[in-house]
């Protein structure tokens, strides 16, 4: 009988280490799509920066080239790193490439307002109603 607890009181503790609620870890350039597609050909630096904010990574051998490095590191599962290019030539956009979590600024807001760190909707517009 001894032993049939001690299994089972094992088999409960084991089992339990996977319902541990492990957060997702974002790091770098989280890029809004709506931004991005903003951007054009000729745009200047100045511009750029306003559009997608500082990049992570400014190389001062290749101070041309402007890297938004972006990471998630969601569960148990790998991480994942994307990056977006954006090339200068005479402090003017010539070209963009590269990848950026597309749509994880929406969900980063509504996981945030799942866990009760930003306003409900209901309660912005009660917000904004007051004023």
């Amino acid at each position: 009988m001894r032993k049939a607890f001690l299994l089972l009181l094992a088999a409960v503790l084991l089992s339990g280490c996977n319902l541990i609620y492990r957060a997702p870890v974002y790091q770098g350039n989280l890029l809004d799509k709506k931004y991005v597609d903003q951007l054009q050909l000729d745009m200047t630096q100045q511009q750029v920066e306003t559009l997608l904010g500082s990049p992570v990574i400014i190389d001062p051998f290749h101070q041309d080239r402007w890297e938004y490095v972006a990471s998630e590191r969601y569960d148990r599962k790998p991480t994942e790193v994307k990056v977006m290019t954006v090339w200068f030539a005479g402090g003017k956009v010539v070209k963009w490439e590269g990848e950026y979590f597309a749509e994880h600024t929406k969900e980063l807001q509504e996981q945030s307002r799942k866990f009760g760190n930003l306003p409900r909707e209901s309660e912005r517009e009660k917000a904004k109603n007051k004023h």
